[in-house]
């Protein structure tokens, strides 16, 4: 057992403080411990969110040594001894309350995008043929946890606050989950290229390196996404066909 520092964020929308407390760590503490037991011991009005302690909800994001990762999934052992561990809210969404953000813009950005379309069945009995290369390309999109790390970590969103521009590496990859899907057939790249700001990304991976669920978002989702709005919009030879056709 040992006594370590930590420097938590305090406050609320209005502003706020980083304030000094001290609890004792055992081995095997992650982080979420370490501030449940501050809540106990010395802050009992710290606001925290929380809810599976295994890395599969999403909720306990913050900002670790200044860098957005899982509280639950920071084990004390892995963080500098030697100085206080500092934990802050999420940055680019508004402080509610200690370390707990408001993220219902999120939910907002999700419902504009077009739902999921299937095509007509392929065959009589109304079932659907596809490639196991082609559902195996979207599983992995299908295992974001909606912690909004990518989010918080995303320039674009953080730095610029273009949140009525871009709706983030997140919806990107829910995005890219429906238009890769082999039996949607819904078409989005008006969307993406317009309101939703695709183009606002510059391809920095910083959202691929935060995401716990290891999602390839840049090259897999977003990168993908990204060439299908140039084929359809900026190249040379699809505009000559298109105005042929006219």
């Amino acid at each position: 057992m040992a006594q370590r520092s930590f420097e938590v964020w305090r406050g609320d929308e209005s502003g706020g403080e980083l304030r000094d407390y001290k609890t004792d760590v055992t081995e095997g503490m992650v982080l979420l411990d370490a501030i449940h037991q501050i809540q106990a011991e010395s802050a009992n009005d710290l606001a925290v969110r929380w809810n599976c302690k295994a890395g599969k909800c999403g909720s306990c994001s913050a900002e670790i040594n200044g860098q957005p990762r899982l509280m639950c999934m920071t084990r004390m052992s892995d963080l500098p001894e030697d100085q206080p561990v500092t934990v802050e809210p999420v940055r680019a969404f508004p402080s509610l309350s200690d370390l707990v953000t408001d993220v219902r813009w999120n939910f907002e950005v999700k419902q504009r995008i077009k739902p999921f379309k299937p095509r007509k069945p392929d065959a009589e009995d109304g079932t659907w043929r596809m490639q196991q290369a082609d559902v195996d390309r979207v599983q992995e999109f299908r295992k974001c946890i909606e912690c909004f790390l990518c989010q918080d970590v995303c320039h674009v969103l953080r730095e610029h606050h273009k949140h009525e521009e871009f709706i983030g590496p997140r919806f990107l990859v829910y995005a890219a989950a429906l238009e890769m899907h082999p039996l949607d057939e819904e078409d989005r790249l008006g969307e993406l290229r317009g309101d939703q700001g695709i183009g606002y990304c510059n391809i920095t991976k910083c959202c691929t390196k935060v995401c716990p669920e290891h999602i390839t978002i840049t090259d897999n989702a977003i990168i993908p996404l990204k060439e299908r709005v140039v084929d359809r919009y900026y190249d040379p030879i699809r505009w000559l066909l298109s105005l042929f056709r006219k």
